[in-house]
């Protein structure tokens, strides 16, 4: 049998249990006034082929997601298993979020970084208040991917590599 816990509303039990499920890392980046502005989300999840939506959560208090949202277009960049530290400069609160990366601008003002596994030029198509979070969805105008090359995963609050089995 298994027994369950009463959900006490203590934001590390609910972190314990939501970190056993593994996610991708993405870097989701706009240019803001021609200055590159973006955040890491592992809350990225494929929605709907037709249309092509994707989708992320963003944290009511992001500073950085009211700086996105109105802008034409945001590069979504699925990063790859060597992009921890990308992924660490990019999720920072302070400091340069984009030092050291390579980075192209598509023709709309969305920022790609350079070693991801897959690249989406994407739009805002509707925005859901979620509790402490809003889902954001997000339509695919444009994309390329690398799908022999491994993604970054994020599990347990720490970042891994898929292996092999």
């Amino acid at each position: 049998m298994i027994e369950l816990e009463s959900v006490t509303g203590d934001p590390v039990q609910l972190r314990q249990a939501y970190g056993c499920f593994p996610s991708g890392v993405t870097a989701v980046c706009a240019l803001e006034d021609g200055v590159p502005v973006g955040i890491a989300a592992s809350s990225f999840t494929p929605v709907s082929m037709d249309p092509p939506l994707v989708s992320l959560c963003v944290q009511n208090t992001s500073a950085t997601w009211p700086r996105l949202r109105p802008l034409p277009r945001l590069g979504v960049s699925v990063l790859g298993q060597d992009q921890n530290a990308a992924a660490r400069r990019l999720a920072a609160k302070d400091g340069d979020r984009f030092a050291e990366l390579g980075l192209t601008r598509t023709d709309d003002g969305g920022v790609l970084v350079h070693g991801a596994v897959a690249w989406l030029d994407c739009s805002v198509h509707a925005e859901v208040p979620a509790g402490d979070h809003a889902i954001v969805l997000l339509w695919v105008h444009a994309l390329r991917a690398s799908p022999e090359d491994a993604p970054l995963v994020f599990h347990g609050s720490r970042f891994r590599r898929l292996a092999v089995v």
